[in-house]
């Protein structure tokens, strides 16, 4: 979410002090209370962050409490049920290989435990993303990563992401789900930190674009999965295979969806 290169010059000896001064400096642990007063509102919005495992809700306050930057996206939206919306997004990996074979996106997902994955939007952030807290209306994610870019050098940072959903209806009763988001982010050198905080009005623009195109992309999706169901199953079941669970589960999903307007809908059976 970070740009590449300055742009700036400075001799070799220079430089290299500079490396060497940067690889001692990391940031100050903050002091932190028993509890880790994590705050529950943000944006407007409350969570129930008395229901995060306390080893996690101080982890997420060394960021929330020190970020680098704060973006509020949304609300955006997505055309799918809720349950749908919920499902998929237990399943990037599944969600990232539609995309992808579907020409929406170049996204990137691998499992990497229960409620942990990788991910590599293909724009040059990747990562870990892990959910820390669910239930029917509200996420909590965190995330650990990289960014090349176009200003700034290889960044690494971690991230905080509080997601709230809210089921709606399209003018045509069609479902649909309004996504919110909060972003903390933070650099793990403090003094690029520094440098970025004058840069702060352009990184913030880019987060809530990579966040803002993660959402509006997944409605694409959703948007080609009533339009062209046969399709989306067709592209699903191409070589290299998906797992037997996965061509299940988009064959049901797309047997549950609706289709405005009459359109044929997808051959939930084998031919």
């Amino acid at each position: 979410m970070i740009p590449r290169s300055l742009g700036l010059r400075s001799s070799g000896a220079l430089a290299l002090l500079l490396v060497i001064w940067l690889s001692t400096i990391t940031y100050p642990r903050s002091a932190q209370s028993e509890t880790c007063a994590l705050p529950s509102e943000h944006a407007g919005m409350t969570f129930p962050i008395e229901k995060v495992d306390p080893d996690w809700a101080c982890r997420l306050f060394l960021i929330v409490d020190n970020y680098t930057t704060v973006n509020k996206i949304g609300p955006l939206r997505t055309g799918l049920s809720e349950s749908l919306y919920q499902q998929l997004l237990d399943r990037p990996p599944l969600a990232a290989a539609l995309i992808n074979r579907l020409e929406l996106g170049l996204y990137k997902s691998e499992a990497r435990g229960p409620g942990i994955f990788w991910g590599d939007d293909g724009d040059g952030t990747k990562g870990i993303v892990q959910l820390v807290y669910q239930d029917r209306t509200s996420r909590i994610y965190h995330l650990e990563g990289s960014h090349d870019g176009r200003f700034l050098p290889h960044i690494t940072g971690k991230a905080v992401v509080f997601l709230r959903m809210n089921p709606v209806k399209d003018a045509d009763g069609t479902e649909a789900v309004d996504c919110t988001m909060v972003s903390y982010a933070r650099l793990d050198n403090r003094f690029l930190s520094g440098v970025v905080t004058m840069l702060r009005p352009f990184i913030g623009g880019t987060i809530t674009r990579k966040l803002s195109k993660g959402v509006e992309t997944v409605d694409r999706l959703s948007r080609l999965m009533r339009q062209d169901p046969d399709r989306v199953l067709l592209r699903a079941m191409a070589p290299p295979a998906l797992s037997d669970d996965e061509v299940t589960f988009v064959r049901q999903a797309l047997g549950r969806l609706s289709y405005p307007g009459g359109g044929a809908s997808v051959r939930t059976t084998e031919p």
